[in-house]
Order: C-alpha cells, then sequence, then structure tokens
C-alpha cells in the first residue's frame, strides 16, 4: 500500500491523469448536485470503452473482464 504525500499531485498520476478525463465531461466548478446518476453512469461507461495505450489500446472493461474470467477458469 503507497500513501501519496498532500499537495504532491506527481506521485499520484493514473489519478490526477482521471480526473482530467472526467473533467472534460464536467467541468471544473460543476455542481454535483445537479449532475444525475444516469450522467455519471454515461460518462464512467464512456471512460471504461476507451482504448488506453497504457493497456496496448484494449478497454479497461475488456482488460479487467479478461483477468476476471481467467481467475474463474
Amino acid at each position: 500500500m503507497y500513501f501519496a504525500h498532500p499537495y504532491h499531485s506527481w506521485e499520484r498520476g493514473l489519478n490526477e491523469n482521471t480526473n482530467g478525463l472526467i473533467r472534460q465531461y464536467f467541468t471544473k466548478g460543476s455542481s454535483f448536485e445537479n449532475i444525475t446518476d444516469d450522467e455519471v453512469e454515461a460518462v464512467m461507461h464512456k471512460l471504461n470503452h476507451r482504448p488506453r495505450k497504457a493497456l496496448n489500446f484494449k478497454t479497461p472493461y475488456a482488460v479487467f473482464f479478461a483477468e476476471l474470467l481467467q481467475g474463474a477458469a
């Protein structure tokens, strides 16, 4: 387990990258009181089905479920 230091964003690269991707859909200053669960689900679906270079251009969804299915076999 790893704990990053406060205000050291470079220690949390994946987290910061994900925040940037989410900000493409929900701009800074957006009130989450006005965002519906369906909107959040739609963004989550888009991000989980977006190919990633770090995953050899596979989607996080495909990688996760491939590993899950291999573990069950």
